[in-house]
């Protein structure tokens, strides 16, 4: 059965109980106020894979997924975030207001997800929805004493309340530092204390009345409400990014833990960061990627599916434009194989290669192991073509290629317009002679044709 590394225990670790027949996944959802970059999207790659994995033994996985529409601040890497909402401060930008701006940028995300055929999950619900369960929440926390209200309307949760605080990242109350403001924060018992719930003195949207003040919640009592509403006391795995561990999720466990009084979370299990060109995909940066660019180069959505699954989910990976045309003609040969082998006589599936591919899976969803599996399987002549064929449909069920997509239609035979023939011989010829100025030159005169030129190790290749 699939294991996979817990942060908090640092260790492989199955993920089932024994003999559960139904697993329930928490997954942090999207904040809804900016298209998702393909760095963003990686993190839920990892929920729909674990699904898909333990599909294929009997064991059905519910996932609640919440969408974040308030109380996500600007600055949000500090243990207790302070700054402006962000979807405050994007609608603003953008002249509409807070909900409709929720509304458009949820609908980009499905749309996104869907085109990476991440299969939806179970449960949505947003955090602007949800308003009276962390307001229950709260009130639980302070009757228990792990949680006090200030006199501006807010309330702070009481981090010495909470001993174990730190085991999921390391940072333990103790070794954390105050915050780069200048002065204390006098409505706090403890520095490293933060808002539940954040007081306001003026009314407008995307605040609310509650038994302390007026005001808005903290991101973090977001998720804990949702995830104990919709799947209760005892979940199995929560995943999300690296960069979540802190401070959302030591708060949230924190929170959760403090409310029930027991751990509710069984494995945390996080994936790395994207890397594009060699740099962390943000906006600060400049090299953010959205999907719809993808789909502008002429490259297949599932593309960046398979050049993800490349990489194990909890490994920094690299992305770049050339490793997504990379994917792209893997991609689509795949495909022509598998349209190909259609045609031959049924054949059982090969165990031997289907085997290796799934233990692979259940080994901390060893993806570039199973698509190495895969290529030597395309490579086996020995293997009969319709067995070919049934393996690579079955295994596709867990990689979500549409391997199948190709199957009744006819080839597609790649014509180059008029005068391209000789530009590419041209080139190859200038590369040949290392004349590279003369290369990027016929390169920008294909391009203007409509040819794409790549360059491999095995010489240039065009689409």
């Amino acid at each position: 059965m699939l294991r996979l590394y817990d942060t908090r225990t640092r260790q492989l670790e199955s993920i089932v109980p024994a003999g559960a027949r139904v697993l329930r996944d928490y997954t942090c959802g999207p904040t809804v106020y900016r298209y998702a970059h393909v760095g963003n999207l990686r993190s839920y790659l990892l929920p729909d894979l674990m699904r898909r994995v333990l599909g294929r033994r009997n064991v059905r996985v519910v996932v609640c997924q919440n969408v974040t529409d308030v109380g996500h601040l600007v600055d949000d890497d500090q243990i207790d975030a302070t700054g402006e909402d962000k979807m405050l401060q994007q609608a603003r930008r953008e002249g509409r207001s807070p909900l409709d701006i929720a509304r458009f940028y949820e609908d980009a995300f499905r749309r996104d997800t869907a085109a990476l055929n991440i299969r939806p999950p179970d449960h949505t619900p947003r955090a602007s929805e949800s308003i009276d369960l962390m307001i229950e929440m709260i009130a639980k926390l302070i009757e228990r004493g792990h949680a006090y209200p200030a006199s501006d309307g807010s309330v702070f949760f009481d981090a010495a309340s909470f001993p174990s605080y730190g085991e999921i990242s390391g940072n333990r109350l103790d070794a954390l530092k105050p915050g780069h403001r200048i002065e204390p924060d006098e409505r706090k018992r403890f520095h490293a204390d933060w808002a539940l719930w954040k007081g306001s003195d003026t009314a407008g949207e995307l605040t609310w009345d509650t038994p302390w003040g007026h005001g808005f919640p903290g991101w973090h009592i977001e998720c804990s409400a949702m995830s104990l509403r919709f799947l209760g006391e005892h979940i199995d795995v929560h995943t999300g990014g690296k960069d979540l561990r802190f401070p959302h999720h030591e708060d949230e466990r924190a929170q959760s833990n403090s409310t029930v009084g027991h751990d509710v979370v069984s494995h945390w299990v996080h994936g790395e960061h994207l890397l594009f060109d060699g740099r962390k995909m943000s906006k600060s940066t400049g090299n953010v990627v959205l999907l719809s660019d993808i789909e502008a180069a002429g490259l297949d959505p599932l593309a960046v599916r398979l050049a993800l699954l490349e990489h194990r989910y909890r490994q920094q990976m690299n992305l770049t434009w050339d490793t997504l045309n990379a994917a792209d003609r893997t991609l689509r040969r795949w495909r022509q194989q598998v349209a190909t082998w259609a045609e031959s006589p049924s054949a059982a599936l090969s165990t031997a290669y289907a085997d290796r591919a799934m233990a692979a899976f259940d080994d901390d969803l060893d993806t570039p192991q199973a698509l190495r599996v895969l290529r030597e399987l395309e490579k086996d002549d020995s293997v009969p073509p319709g067995s070919r064929f049934e393996t690579f449909l079955h295994l596709d069920h867990i990689l979500g290629l549409d391997l199948a997509s190709d199957i009744g239609k006819p080839p597609v035979v790649a014509v180059l317009p008029e005068g391209a023939a000789e530009l590419l011989e041209s080139r190859a010829k200038a590369r040949e002679s290392k004349d590279w100025p003369a290369s990027d030159r016929l390169r920008d005169e294909l391009a203007a044709l409509g040819v794409k030129v790549v360059d491999t190790p095995e010489g240039q290749t065009w689409s």
